[in-house]
């Protein structure tokens, strides 16, 4: 007895590969994208959220070590709420981070922008 395999999407027979899922890309890319649909608003939010201050603070930093300001953050959008992990050295001097991007308060509402080494 042998078993037809189908497609995970729309249900077609499948001929091929052995291993194969689905029928063409199409299929493939419509089966990923309701499989990895970010499923609830607060996730979704976010992810928006930190990618936005990634492209501030990368835009900001083009040589991976600047200063800027509060004020300029601020007018392009950054929330200083969304990060996503803070680096606090042997000194006790503590930078934010949004994922390789990194910030540094500084005084008088002053900020160094570093980038990790990856």
């Amino acid at each position: 007895m042998t078993m037809t395999k189908q497609c995970l999407e729309c249900g077609e027979k499948l001929v091929g590969r052995i291993d194969k899922k689905f029928c063409d890309d199409a299929c493939r890319n419509t089966y990923n994208n309701r499989v990895n649909k970010d499923s609830k608003n607060l996730i979704r939010n976010t992810n928006n959220r930190l990618r936005k201050n990634y492209r501030i603070l990368e835009a900001l930093n083009p040589e991976q070590k600047t200063k800027t300001s509060r004020a300029k953050l601020i007018e392009k959008g950054f929330d200083f709420n969304y990060f996503t992990s803070i680096y606090t050295t042997k000194a006790g001097t503590v930078y934010y981070f949004v994922y390789d991007q990194g910030y540094l308060p500084l005084e008088g509402d002053y900020f160094a922008l570093v980038k990790r080494e990856s």
